[in-house]
């Protein structure tokens, strides 16, 4: 294993039309910095029943290193609906297991050791999770280069003004799509003005951040940084469903960045391993094995 790479917050299963599949952003992004040969650590909390124990077995089965708390609230489940050009509809059910995250001394431990770290808007709706990522990101190493990446992952009402610019400054990359940038500028009118362009550009500025990484869905997506922009155009599919596409492009781009690539090697790793997924049912497919040998 090479860096140790840690997706925190929630875990659930994806009720999907066809049944379950394990997913939760956190989760999907740890499972592929895993297969590009990264130490990748699921962290999260599940309940004391037959879902939380089969997430752990699922887990261990597929070799993912995890730190799952058990509490006494049900394990997170998601009903997705997917419509006819695969882009998922998600109704996410509250007051669930990984909204009871808390920080331990083992916790404290992980962030100490933790090379990067990805986490999102979503497992924020509580404050105790909230609290959690925000202690786990305060406690990782101040004596060398970490990556704190933040997906926005704007969903339902899960989310207020105050805890996105929170997480902002928490970060030093951020991704979202086209639609959670519309968000952005209501947010931060400071960004508002000009094109999409202009606007990643402003925030990539105002908070110091390393990275933005804009998807734009068939439409390409594209990544800001201090030396210029790339952009790329998205490869034509058949897409299943697009349910943890974009964990795994997060994944591979961070990946490759600890490794050492350039922001046009990652972004060009990423475009090609989402590219993979889309045409797979679920969001933790196995990757094969020329897409992670890209990082040897």
């Amino acid at each position: 294993m090479d860096k140790t790479v840690i997706g925190i917050g929630e875990i659930l299963w994806d009720v999907l039309p066809g049944g379950k599949r394990l997913g939760g952003a956190p989760a999907n992004f740890a499972w592929h910095t895993a297969q590009m040969g990264h130490d990748g650590i699921a962290v999260s909390a599940v309940g004391d029943d037959a879902l939380g124990m089969e997430i752990k077995d699922t887990l261990d089965a597929r070799g993912l290193h995890n730190v799952l708390q058990v509490n006494d609230h049900p394990t997170g489940t998601v009903e997705v609906q997917v419509d006819a050009s695969g882009i998922p509809a998600y109704d996410i059910k509250e007051d669930v297991a990984w909204d009871y995250l808390r920080f331990t001394p083992d916790l404290e431990a992980l962030a100490a050791r933790a090379d990067a770290v990805c986490f999102g808007s979503l497992a924020q709706r509580s404050g105790v999770t909230r609290d959690t990522i925000r202690r786990f990101i305060a406690a990782m190493p101040k004596d060398r280069d970490v990556l704190r990446i933040c997906d926005i992952n704007l969903r339902q009402e899960f989310y207020t003004p105050d805890m996105i610019a929170e997480s902002i400054r928490l970060c030093n990359i951020i991704k979202l799509n086209e639609d959670e940038l519309q968000t952005m500028r209501t947010i931060f009118p400071s960004i508002a003005g000009g094109e999409d362009d202009q606007c990643c550009r402003k925030l990539l500025d105002s908070f110091g951040l390393r990275a933005v990484i804009l998807t734009r869905g068939e439409d390409g997506s594209a990544v800001y940084h201090s030396g210029g922009k790339s952009a790329l155009p998205t490869p034509k599919v058949d897409v299943a469903d697009t349910v943890g596409a974009g964990d795994s492009f997060t994944a591979a781009f961070v990946s490759a960045l600890l490794q050492g690539a350039t922001v046009g090697e990652a972004h060009r790793l990423a475009v090609d391993v989402s590219a993979f997924v889309c045409p797979c049912h679920g969001a933790m497919p196995v990757l094969p094995d020329d897409l992670k040998r890209r990082l040897g």
